[in-house]
């Protein structure tokens, strides 16, 4: 799918406030966090919504397919990490005041986090054990986190407009984006092995090796804000623009396709993720889940 006119929106209303990630759990289903309610969302395509609820002003951000079949989530007003199975059990693990925000499956099999007020990186192994690196920074607000391909944790610091690096012993590189205050968020493993994110105040899609070396691509609306990131089927990257209300997508070698437009007006798109269906799947704040089918696709939505 290359444009708006070549792609199907549909939108899924889910119960709750404030989609805000999403996830494909283990059981094939798409789990999203709720963030205005306190809730996580459960959807199976075709079928309604289920939510299960959460302290009601704990702030539930990103959403994980866990190592042990669960889906594993940060609480960010509430300073924990939840865990809840497919049947919906929920628990979780308190943290000391940090605001966990970005969340991540390591190669060592435990979950890595980011705190984003105390400059520390966060390990959490599935029983609850948790080890905290600090960052050489301060004020670097370190916000998501994805595994990259050298055994090593990749996160964007959003406030030290770099991106870094640290290693299962807890050793942290930094690298310096090219552009003054781009404020980088979303980063995730591309196919081409290189980590690709976004930078929501410089209106830039950017990517960098496991050697260090950066580039950066000007979205042709500066003003876009991009939010997420996510690796899809068809080799391409794609992102949300929470402030231009569409999904925007580049190719491995830093092309950018034409943007999908979304048919609410305002819909805050934030998290997204591929579902068990290969669908682009997208959590919009205003209160719904929007599934993007490329056309000429006759499966029903």
């Amino acid at each position: 799918m290359t444009s708006e006119q070549t792609a199907r929106v549909t939108e899924h209303r889910v119960p709750g406030r404030g989609p805000y990630a999403i996830a494909t759990g283990p059981d094939g289903a798409l789990w999203c966090t709720l963030e205005g309610s306190g809730e996580i969302g459960r959807l199976v395509p075709g079928e309604s919504t289920v939510t299960f609820p959460l302290a009601p002003d704990c702030g539930p951000t990103i959403i994980v397919a866990g190592p042990d079949g669960a889906l594993w989530f940060t609480e960010s007003r509430a300073h924990r990490i939840g865990r809840i199975t497919a049947e919906g059990e929920v628990s979780g693990f308190a943290l000391r005041e940090c605001m966990p925000y970005g969340l991540g499956v390591g190669p060592d099999g435990a979950l890595w986090f980011t705190e984003m007020t105390t400059d520390c990186i966060g390990r959490i192994t599935i029983d609850g054990t948790v080890t905290e690196f600090p960052l050489p920074l301060t004020g670097a607000f370190p916000s998501a986190i994805v595994a990259g391909p050298d055994e090593a944790m990749w996160f964007t610091m959003n406030q030290a407009n770099a991106i870094g690096r640290i290693d299962l012993r807890g050793e942290v590189t930094v690298h310096e984006l090219p552009t003054p205050d781009a404020a980088p968020v979303g980063i995730t493993l591309g196919p081409d092995g290189a980590l690709w994110f976004v930078e929501i105040a410089a209106g830039q899609i950017g990517r960098i090796t496991v050697d260090g070396e950066i580039a950066e691509y000007p979205l042709a609306d500066r003003g876009a804000r991009p939010h997420a990131i996510a690796a899809g089927p068809d080799g391409a990257l794609w992102f949300s623009e929470w402030g231009a209300n569409r999904i925007g997508t580049i190719t491995t070698a830093g092309t950018l396709g034409e943007p999908v437009g979304l048919p609410t007006p305002d819909a805050e798109p934030h998290g997204l993720a591929f579902g068990p269906d290969g669908r682009l799947w997208v959590a919009l704040e205003h209160g719904t889940l929007a599934q993007i089918t490329p056309a000429g696709n006759g499966r029903s939505a």
